[in-house]
């Protein structure tokens, strides 16, 4: 076996293996399972939360992605249309009348 902070377990006592298992705690090396299942529960519940928020992420850029070309094609419909100071000879003026035939009052 490898030597630990120097000392050789096979070499030492009851007093230093409790002496190394104490320095294993301290430097963190040695967790209470309790703290272990802890770690592995957070660490899964942060997995879960990061698959469920990449499927969002997808499912809104594909909403993105459709609102683009709705937007381009708004786009392309209102640049066809004609400008106020271009207008056509054909255009219709407020006071004109769509139907020829004359007024008549009651």
């Amino acid at each position: 076996m490898s030597e630990v902070f120097g000392i050789n377990p096979t070499d030492a006592g009851a007093v230093a293996l409790l002496t190394l298992v104490v320095l294993f705690i301290l430097t963190g090396r040695l967790i209470p399972r309790r703290t272990h299942e802890d770690a592995l529960a957070d660490r899964d519940n942060w997995r879960k939360a990061f698959l469920e928020s990449e499927a969002a992420r997808k499912v809104e850029h594909e909403q993105v992605g459709d609102l683009l070309e709705m937007a381009q094609l708004n786009t392309h419909i209102l640049t066809a249309l004609p400008r106020p100071g271009q207008a056509d000879e054909g255009e219709v003026r407020g006071g004109d009348r769509m139907d020829p035939t004359p007024r008549t009052r009651l």
